[in-house]
């Protein structure tokens, strides 16, 4: 029974494992929409990137990118 329930365990790692990389290939596009709409409000690139948890050249570089 312990044998099992380590395969659950592991298939559940697993299942987590595909949500969290499937979360991570969205993540940027939705950052990087949600900057442009607050430049777009007047933000400031300062307050973007506090908020962000990046630095300035780290919000313009995200800026710049394109899907």
């Amino acid at each position: 029974m312990n044998a099992e329930r380590a395969i659950q365990a592991i298939q559940l790692a697993a299942e987590r494992r595909a949500e969290a990389a499937a979360l991570r290939q969205g993540a940027p596009e939705d950052l990087r929409v949600a900057c442009l709409e607050a430049q777009k409000e007047g933000e400031s690139i300062t307050r973007i990137a506090s908020a962000a948890g990046l630095s300035r050249q780290g919000v313009y570089d995200l800026l710049e990118e394109r899907p």
